[in-house]
C-alpha cells in the first residue's frame, strides 16, 4: 500500500502599480526555514477551508490585503522544495490597489513591504521561480483582457494606461495605434473632469466601465492588444 505525506499550501503573487512601477507585495518571515527572508504571503490549507478560502486568509493574516483580481496560477510540487515536508503549493496571483490597502504584518510574518518587480531581494523556498512565472502570466493576460484597469485607479489619464501598458510589458508601444484601439472599445467613459498634466493643457479623465466590457463580452467581444 502505497503512503502519503502529502501537505496542500497556497502562495499569493500579489501585484501591485505604485509610482508607474510594477511591484509585488512580500513578507518578511519571523520562523524557520528561511527566517528573516522575503517571501510571497501564503501557508498551509486547513482542513475546513477551500484553496480560495486559504490564500484569501493567509493574505489577510499575514499582509492585511483583500485582493481585488485573484486567480489560480500552478501548482509546485517538486521534492524538496520545502526543507520540512514534502508540500505542494497551489500558487495564485493577484492584483490590488496598493493605495486602497492599509498593510500590516501579522502570524508568520514580521514585516511587509511592496517591491519594484526590478529591485526585488532573494527569495526564500522557489517563489523566485513562482514569481517569474506570474510575471510572465500577468504580461501575456494584459494583452487580452483589460485586467490592467485592476492596477489603476478608478479615474485615470489616458497616459496612465500608456504608462502601465508600458511598465508590464517591458516595452515601448506605439501610443497612437494604442489610443485608437482602446477607445474603439467602447468600454472607456471620457470624463468631464481635467486634470493638469505637466506642462501641457489640462488631460480628461477616464473611468473603466465594466458593465460594458461584460455586455460586450456576451455578445462575443475580443479584447487584443496585441
Amino acid at each position: 500500500m502505497i503512503r502519503q505525506n502529502i501537505k496542500v499550501a497556497v502562495d499569493a503573487v500579489v501585484f501591485g502599480y505604485k509610482e508607474k512601477t510594477l511591484q509585488v507585495l512580500l513578507i518578511k518571515r519571523n520562523i524557520d526555514p528561511f527566517k528573516d527572508s522575503w517571501a510571497l504571503p501564503g501557508g498551509l490549507v486547513l482542513e475546513s477551508e477551500s484553496l480560495e478560502e486559504a490564500v484569501e486568509r493567509e493574505l489577510k493574516e499575514e499582509t492585511n490585503a483583500t485582493v481585488d483580481y485573484l486567480e489560480q496560477l500552478y501548482s509546485f510540487g517538486k521534492p524538496g522544495r520545502d526543507p520540512r515536508n514534502r508540500v505542494v503549493s497551489v500558487t495564485y496571483f493577484g492584483l490590488v490597489k496598493p493605495e486602497h490597502h492599509t498593510i500590516k504584518a501579522d502570524t508568520d510574518a514580521s514585516d511587509v513591504a511592496w517591491f519594484d518587480i526590478n529591485e526585488l531581494p532573494e527569495l526564500a523556498f522557489d517563489h523566485a521561480t513562482i514569481l517569474d512565472m506570474a510575471q510572465k502570466r500577468l504580461q501575456n493576460k494584459l494583452t487580452y483582457e483589460p485586467i490592467g484597469f485592476d492596477l489603476l485607479a478608478d479615474k485615470f489619464l489616458f497616459s496612465d494606461l500608456e504608462k502601465l501598458y508600458m511598465t508590464i510589458l517591458d516595452k515601448q508601444i506605439d501610443r497612437r495605434n494604442f489610443r485608437k484601439k482602446i477607445l474603439s472599445f467602447g468600454i472607456l467613459e471620457e470624463l468631464a473632469e481635467k486634470v493638469s498634466e505637466g506642462r501641457g493643457r489640462p488631460a480628461n479623465l477616464f473611468k473603466f466601465n465594466q458593465k460594458q466590457y461584460f455586455k460586450l463580452k456576451e455578445e462575443g467581444f475580443l479584447f487584443d492588444i496585441k
